[in-house]
């Protein structure tokens, strides 16, 4: 953010101290020799990609990690100089930037390996890469002893891609039923061994099982929506080594503060009518800030106390019926606590049928971002 001073009263306020302590818990329960890959993708899961680096970086974590090319660059610029490793495929133009910018990328795949070869044939600095393999995400990573062995041939034939690791992902292993998580995880073994060198980081674990399952912790984790303080399911919830902080909370202030004199249509389509004398409040948030249209009759918190949002939600604003009346400029919380009272993302997602990583994922960028902690 610049210096200017942002007068929409809109905001998302992220406790870094949260996610440094959530790291700092993590590593207290991981083997010594185990590392923290802090996941960042996705802007830091909407909480800040650079702020949530630096917060996990002050607490030991070994590398960030985000999706794509251009979120690895935006930490660059940002002044990150750790370690980043970029998760999915890069395009093959990419890869002389990455050697310049110090950007570990992945090896999706033997068809990828061949055009990156072919691409730095004769360079002289090295690319750093992890391997990928898929036990069963299905989206990338070779599969098979075969792959990997074709893999090798095409690395042998050239000294400008070095294999600093190897990861694969689960893809249940924030469920209940924990057989198919073990079941990958003994493939991934078994396929990791056709290495005859051992690369310096071998990764398994996901959030959820970093946090269920210490035995999958190898030389490293990727902590990713649990760094947040948000745990990946509710069956993961239960069975928590310690507790999470959460780092963000939605605010707001009423805007406009009317008193219903009549039976009235409220916002689009009519779709609430207000008694007389109810008093409704406009707040500046709607769903172009990533209050999505589903939440119409989701509650916030004005004043410690749980009032509705009436009406259909607009682009930019919404509106709620308050107890009694109250000044504009008063504080209302949408996601978070205030007093003994705390809306979060889990009881957001199951309104509207979706994940707690949607939710956070989904508050727009427009929505001023205020940090404290450090």
């Amino acid at each position: 953010m610049t210096g200017r001073v942002n007068y929409r009263p809109t905001r998302a306020v992220v406790d870094t101290s949260a996610i440094r302590t959530n790291v700092r818990k993590l590593r207290k329960k991981l083997p010594a020799e185990t590392g923290v890959i802090a996941v960042v993708k996705a802007d830091g899961y909407g909480h800040g990609a650079a702020e949530s680096a630096r917060a996990a970086f002050r607490e030991g974590a070994i590398m960030a990690a985000v999706a794509t090319p251009d979120e690895a660059l935006d930490l660059r610029d940002s002044g990150i100089q750790q370690p980043i490793l970029v998760l999915g495929p890069v395009p093959i133009p990419f890869l002389k930037e990455a050697i310049r910018q110090d950007i570990t990328v992945t090896i999706p795949g033997v068809q990828w390996a061949q055009a990156a070869a072919a691409e730095l044939q004769g360079n002289e600095e090295t690319l750093k890469t992890h391997v990928k393999i898929d036990t069963g995400m299905g989206r990338i990573g070779v599969r098979s002893e075969e792959e990997i062995i074709e893999l090798l041939k095409i690395l042998e034939g050239t000294s400008a891609i070095e294999v600093e690791g190897i990861f694969t992902h689960f893809a249940t292993a924030d469920e209940q039923d924990t057989k198919s998580t073990k079941v990958q995880f003994r493939k991934f073994n078994r396929l990791a061994a056709c290495f005859p060198e051992r690369p310096k980081l071998i990764h398994a674990a996901n959030s959820a099982a970093a946090l269920r399952f210490p035995d999958f912790a190898l030389d490293a984790v990727r902590f990713g929506i649990g760094m947040y303080g948000i745990a990946p399911s509710e069956v993961v919830a239960r069975e928590l080594p310690f507790p999470l902080e959460r780092a963000l909370r939605l605010e707001t202030e009423i805007a406009f503060v009317k008193q219903m004199v009549a039976e009235e249509p409220i916002s689009y389509g009519g779709t609430y009518v207000s008694r007389p004398g109810e008093w409704i409040a406009t707040l500046p948030i709607g769903y172009a800030d990533g209050l999505k249209r589903g939440l119409r009759n989701q509650h916030v918190l004005v004043r410690g106390q749980r009032v509705p949002i009436v009406g259909t939600i607009c682009m930019d604003q919404c509106m709620i019926r308050l107890p009694e009346q109250l000044p504009a400029g008063e504080p209302v919380v949408l996601l978070g606590k205030q007093g003994n009272e705390e809306i979060t993302m889990e009881e957001w997602a199951t309104r509207i049928g979706t994940i707690p990583y949607e939710i956070t994922v989904t508050i727009a960028r427009r929505v001023q971002r205020q940090y404290f902690g450090d």
